[in-house]
This record gives C-alpha cells, structure tokens and sequence, in this order.
C-alpha cells in the first residue's frame, strides 16, 4: 500500500537539461528497483504536464514506510546528490485523491513494422509498405523520458501517462519503472 511519499527535485544546472538530469535519475531508479526486485515502489511526475509536454522537475516516489526506508537505505543516488533536492519521508495527505501512472509505447516507426511484417509473413517491401502505410506511423503526445536499455544498448523514450483521478485507491504491483496498469499512487 501506498502510504508515504519521496519528493525528488531537479535543481537548476547551467551545464544539463531538466530533461537530461530526469534521464539519469529516472536511470538509477530503474536500475535500483531491478537491483531490489521491487514491485511495490510507484512513482508520480507532480509537475507533469501535456502542454507543454514535460514530466517536470519532481520524481515522487510513493511506497510504505518499510519499502521507501530500504530503498533509500542503499546510495542509488551517488553522482546526482549536486542535482537534486530531497525531501524526508512523509504520510500522504489524508483524504488524497488517486491515480495510476502508466507507460504507454507506440508503434512509432513505420520501417520497423514493415521490417517485422516482411520477415514474420515472407513479403517483399512492396508487399508490406501496401499493408503498412506511412499513415500507420503514429506521433505520440505524452511527456517521456529517454533511457538506455541494458538489455539491446539502444535508446528508447518511455512514455509515461496520468490516467484520470480515482476517489479511492487501487491495490496492485508496479513494475520495474515504478509504473502501473492497475495499482494507484496518492495524488495531491
């Protein structure tokens, strides 16, 4: 159950991005969560907004006082500590209202569906470019953050959603980014 709260601010940095400082620190969570195995760390973007589209500055980690405690217990934010300000660990307001944080991926990249179609169904690239218009190719409006995957070495944007505000919670796990399909995370 989610009942407190981790604010995490980005500082200002003449030398990074917002965008990039989230990047890194959004990195080490992730990192951190698969260290521990966790799935009942959630996480929330206060300052997220879709236009213009931002996570913004803050990373709030909600969890039970056992689980935040653990997860801070270990230095997974060595090397950000000159980029962040971090609150104590407090209860959720009382009464809060909920939502889940969910990733959204899209297929984005024409070419790579038209790849995947040709070797899946043995078509020639005219064959899968009839199947698969340029119009198929779909821009993605939600706030992201870049990241690295250990497991292929490229780059991807994961893409993080809000869904609409719930008056109760919703138990359930959350994945290894700390996002949800189910389970709701203290919104205020």
């Amino acid at each position: 159950m989610t009942t407190h709260y981790i604010d995490i601010t980005l500082l200002p940095d003449p030398e990074f991005s917002h965008a990039h400082l989230l990047s890194a620190l959004y990195a080490k969570l992730h990192q951190v969560l698969v260290q521990l195995q966790a799935n009942d760390i959630g996480v929330s973007f206060p300052r997220y907004q879709q236009h213009p589209r931002t996570l913004g500055t803050v990373l709030r980690l909600h969890s039970s006082e056992a689980a935040l405690a653990r997860l801070m217990g270990i230095d997974w934010l060595k090397g950000m500590r000159d980029h962040i300000a971090l609150t104590a660990m407090s209860p959720a307001p009382t009464g809060a209202l909920h939502r889940a944080v969910i990733r959204r991926q899209f297929k984005t990249s024409v070419e790579r569906l038209r790849r995947r179609r040709m070797l899946r169904k043995g078509e020639t690239a005219e064959q899968a470019a009839a199947a698969i218009p340029d119009s198929a190719q779909r821009q993605p409006n939600l706030p992201f953050t870049q990241l690295h995957s250990a497991t292929t070495g490229q780059r991807f944007c994961l893409f993080v959603e809000h869904v609409p505000i719930q008056a109760s919670p919703q138990a359930g796990s959350f994945n290894c980014y700390g996002l949800s399909h189910g389970a709701t995370v203290p919104w205020f």
